[in-house]
């Protein structure tokens, strides 16, 4: 079976103006990329060459300068992320696009299996089936039971990092980024996201990745992205990194 494009983007780039000094400074230039279903493309390069921007374009917590990012509905109809309205880019983070990033942002006073749960309650999912959801993947991960009902606000960086995780894998979107998703995880919490991140998208998701690790790149991307400080230099394979 061909595995099908869910995001393709063309020529993006990005820029930050810095109003104090009146200059800009460039982020991400002229990437080129494409995302199939069941498959991860993993971004790769120093730090500094605009891998997280590039998530953000996408996800438009920025606004893109130039370029375009096509995300492919599964009925044919495809949506330039660069331009779209904020109702549509709202409706799409609902059901199509996730993004696990560096941080965990909450409600303070939110119980752990209602914040993993949000995104299920959001898509009209029952309050009880959204927490038994919830503490299955939390379970997965190892977060101690004893914290679930406890905001994670004063959580440990790993243990945060495995709330986060929980809550961006929960709903299973149709394309799923990742920023840095095993950072402050010890070894054998990584090996059980190895393991989840492999069977999602055995199930038909669509990943796009950012990694700083090799190993987690021979183990997991089919496609392989690599940015540079001055631009973006297009490297593209389709069989996993030997």
């Amino acid at each position: 079976m061909v595995n099908i494009p869910v995001l393709t983007v063309e020529k993006l780039n990005k820029r930050f103006f810095l109003h104090e000094q009146e200059t800009f400074i460039p982020s991400c230039d002229d990437v080129n990329l494409t995302v199939n279903n069941k498959e991860m493309t993993a971004l790769v390069g120093p730090t500094g060459c605009g891998k997280s921007s590039v998530l953000k374009c996408i996800y438009r917590t920025y606004l893109p300068r130039g370029g375009r990012i096509l995300y492919h509905a599964e009925d044919g109809h495809t949506t330039d992320l660069a331009q779209a309205s904020d109702h549509r880019i709202l409706e799409l983070r609902k059901r199509g696009i996730g993004f696990v990033t560096q941080f965990l942002h909450c409600l303070p006073r939110k119980a752990t299996l209602d914040v993993v749960g949000e995104p299920l309650l959001v898509r009209g999912e029952k309050k009880a089936a959204a927490r038994d959801a919830a503490a299955d993947i939390l379970r997965l991960l190892n977060v101690p039971e004893r914290l679930w009902h406890v905001p994670p606000a004063t959580f440990s960086g790993g243990e945060k990092q495995r709330v986060n995780l929980a809550r961006g894998l929960i709903s299973r979107p149709r394309l799923l980024l990742l920023d840095e998703p095993t950072a402050s995880l010890d070894p054998a919490t990584t090996e059980r996201v190895i393991e989840l991140l492999s069977a999602i998208k055995a199930k038909g998701v669509a990943m796009l990745a950012v990694f700083h690790h090799p190993e987690l790149v021979r183990r997991l991307a089919d496609r392989v992205v690599e940015l540079t400080p001055q631009g973006a230099e297009f490297q593209e394979t389709e069989e996993k990194i030997q």
